[in-house]
């Protein structure tokens, strides 16, 4: 955007006419590149000055024909300012196409998602995960469906994007794909990220987003007692396979491996620690962090369990799972027979890891974060509140049997 113009005023004596007028042309010149347009008016040739670039003399004709090039002059500059405010490089085509009233093709929505979700595919393994991806595929496919109920439209004009359509989006998410509070938030963020990149380009002078609160909601995140994990390891199933579901979902309850990084563990992904023990030296899908964890003999069993299961071997897999929705359906089954009332999925094992297994049992957060492959402290710190809270139960067990109440501390402290 450091281009600037210059405006030139010529006449062409090549070109006089029969009343022996020559006419007046306008050259606008951008790094060298020149734009040429004639003003359709005339002059005398004596009365010409290619010095100055404009009529000679203090005749009233003078007068209005000079004002007429001013004018001429004024839009010129006009133009290069428009184009310097809306972030433009000033160059001789984009100077020549608003001239002209050449109208530009307008940005469209759909189209700039699309491209953006290209390039963080052609980057999988080097920036972003493929997890990261179809997050993105699933945003982009959620923007299209809504413009297409909302708008009856294909795709949508960027200079379209404003508040309303960020909160009529937001109720969408909510009421038509029923996402919750949270998943809705993840997906305008997606989105925002979207209109970002318009914002800097210089392709939208405002941003929707303006005003419009991103907050997410704290949730409880289901996990097992002591108790509870203990119920389900030593419960003995009629089916191998809610036996085998239950022998996988106890390994992550004792790694802290989510599904998808469970399922692609090999035996290679099992080397020596630092302590001279057995390790799990991996990679989190979903962020591409390493993840080093210390194996505890509960894994340990599960793993020289199905070393040698025919589904293991033939795939070079470190553990025979299912699918993630039939590991899921599996584990409701067993919070049946076991009698748990909660809503067990392939998740809670990670949850159980980080709350019982690891911070309840005195393991410092930094080393559960490490272990979770986490890249910040503060996703970590959700679990340790969910610690605090198994402590203030626990403490008031304790005070009910020194047999004081709050109201007697309160009553100490005061």
């Amino acid at each position: 955007m450091g281009n600037m113009i210059t405006v030139l005023f010529y006449a062409r004596k090549s070109k006089m006419n029969l009343n022996g007028a020559i006419p007046i042309y306008l050259r606008v010149t951008v790094n060298g590149q020149r734009f040429e347009t004639a003003t359709s008016r005339f002059v005398e040739l004596e009365m010409w000055s290619a010095k100055a670039g404009k009529v000679s003399g203090t005749t009233k004709e003078a007068k209005e024909l000079n004002g007429f090039l001013d004018i001429l002059q004024a839009k010129a500059f006009d133009i290069q300012k428009r184009l310097i405010t809306l972030g433009v490089e000033v160059t001789i085509e984009n100077f020549t196409n608003i001239w002209q009233g050449k109208k530009e093709k307008p940005r469209m929505l759909l189209e700039i998602f699309g491209q953006h979700n290209q390039q963080v595919e052609e980057l999988i393994g080097q920036q972003y995960s493929r997890a990261t991806f179809k997050r993105y595929e699933t945003s982009l496919d959620h923007t299209q469906n809504f413009i297409k109920e909302y708008f009856n439209q294909t795709d949508l004009a960027i200079t379209q994007l404003k508040y309303q359509f960020i909160t009529d989006y937001e109720f969408w998410l909510k009421t038509k794909r029923k996402c919750n509070h949270n998943s809705t938030i993840k997906y305008l963020t997606n989105f925002k990220k979207i209109v970002n990149i318009c914002l800097k380009n210089g392709w939208l002078d405002k941003n929707p987003f303006i005003g419009f609160k991103m907050t997410k909601k704290d949730v409880d995140r289901p996990y097992l007692s002591q108790e509870e994990l203990d119920l389900i390891k030593s419960k003995t199933f009629v089916s191998d396979r809610l036996n085998q579901v239950r022998d996988i979902f106890l390994f992550s309850c004792y790694t802290g491996l989510a599904y998808v990084d469970t399922q692609k563990l090999t035996p290679a992904d099992i080397s020596i620690g630092i302590d001279g023990e057995k390790w799990i030296f991996t990679k989190r899908e979903k962020t591409e962090t390493a993840s080093r964890i210390p194996l505890l003999p509960p894994a340990l069993e599960v793993i020289h369990k199905y070393s040698n299961h025919p589904k293991c071997l033939n795939s070079n897999r470190l553990l025979p799972l299912l699918s993630n929705q039939k590991m899921n359906g599996y584990l409701h089954e067993i919070e049946a027979i076991c009698g748990i009332n909660k809503n067990l999925t392939y998740h809670t094992a990670r949850h159980t890891f980080a709350t019982t297994v690891t911070l309840t049992n005195g393991v410092p957060i930094e080393s559960v974060s490490k272990m979770l492959g986490h890249k910040s402290l503060r996703t970590t710190q959700h679990y340790a509140k969910i610690v605090d809270k198994k402590v203030s139960e626990d403490m008031s067990i304790l005070r009910a049997k020194f047999g004081v109440t709050k109201n007697d501390e309160q009553a100490l402290v005061s």
